[in-house]
């Protein structure tokens, strides 16, 4: 889905999202485990839309 496609409830849910995921690595006990986590997380959804996630690693 394009964010152009996207509606404005939906913009909504997706900062909320954010939001969540951003909670969750600041409280996390462990935060590299917890950014792991979202990171497969992340890629998983973009490789579902298509979105190549190898030129995305930062080295």
């Amino acid at each position: 889905m394009e964010v152009l496609d996207m509606n404005e409830l939906e913009l909504k849910e997706q900062a909320i999202k954010e939001f969540v995921n951003l909670q969750r690595v600041k409280t996390a006990e462990n935060k590299d485990k917890e950014i792991e986590y979202q990171e497969k997380v992340l890629k998983a959804r973009l490789q579902a839309l298509g979105i190549p996630t190898e030129d995305l690693e930062l080295k």
